[in-house]
């Protein structure tokens, strides 16, 4: 029997093919979860198409041949996640994994250019919404008796790169609020951890590349053999190593295991 055999696992931006979220998705499904997908409406460029991210979540609902669904979430709006998650526990009874992966590089400039609104933007994102989804999936956790809480950071949760102010500042938080759930509702068996990925080659992260590169007038190549200088395998990870990690928090071999931070960064020492 797979080890989350007809668990309920709902996470978060999952649209991008190239994303963490969709890996995370698809890993869990295939170790047996009844899996949710969910992302903001609109559209997001695939081989330089707008698509519509509702209908690349229908499309992978239906690749991961579960009876989870894909439902339209804008996380940083408190009714459409109490709806989302009341949605989900009619449908399937109970949540009994949440991964907060929706993220927001609102914020990713340096310290001096960054605007209020971007400050706002990268909280409202990437700290208020992980609280506000941890805050509706608990009750029924607590009622079950349990439930793991995974959520998605970096490895600007633990140190700092310059031109990612109000995103280092959020992620660093967000190792905060993973320790105050684990503390707080570890005694309920609701587990809470928190997974930092380094340089994963996602579509965010080549944006960033690209931003950098710009800005300091480089290629691409010149600025990925900048950055990967910090990296002990020299190289970027993939969606599905950092999708590695979070089936082992979710799953019954991290029994034990709450309140801590997993680096997945082929080994980045900078501020860790």
């Amino acid at each position: 029997m797979p080890p989350l055999h007809d668990k309920v696992a709902l996470v978060t931006g999952t649209a991008a093919p190239n994303g963490i979220g969709q890996a995370i998705a698809r890993r869990l499904a295939e170790d047996g979860a009844h899996v949710v997908v969910t992302d903001l409406g609109g559209t997001v460029e695939v081989d330089g198409v707008a698509t519509p991210r509702l209908s690349l979540l229908e499309t992978l609902a239906a690749d991961l041949d579960t009876t989870g669904a894909a439902l339209e979430l804008d996380v940083t709006d408190a009714a459409q996640i109490d709806a989302v998650v009341a949605q989900v526990q009619r449908r399937l009874g109970r949540v009994d994994i949440l991964v907060n992966n929706a993220g927001s590089l609102a914020g990713a400039d340096n310290f001096m250019s960054t605007t209020p609104a971007q400050w706002t933007s990268s909280f409202n994102v990437n700290l208020l919404a992980p609280m506000m989804l941890s805050r509706a999936v608990i009750p029924a956790m607590q009622a079950a008796g349990g439930g793991r809480i995974i959520n998605i950071g970096s490895t600007g949760s633990l140190g700092a790169e310059p031109g990612f102010g109000a995103y280092t500042a959020m992620k660093h938080g967000l190792v905060g609020l993973t320790k105050t759930i684990a503390a707080e509702f570890g005694p309920e068996g609701i587990l809470c951890n928190i997974v930092c990925p380094g340089y994963i080659a996602t579509d965010m992260h080549m944006a960033a590349n690209t931003r950098i590169a710009g800005e300091r007038g480089l290629s691409l190549d010149e600025v990925k053999a900048q950055r990967y200088t910090s990296v002990a395998l020299r190289d970027a990870g993939r969606p599905a190593d950092v999708a590695d990690a979070v089936a082992y928090l979710a799953g019954p071999q991290a029994r034990y295991v709450t309140g801590i931070t997993l680096p997945v960064s082929g080994g980045v020492p900078y501020g860790i």
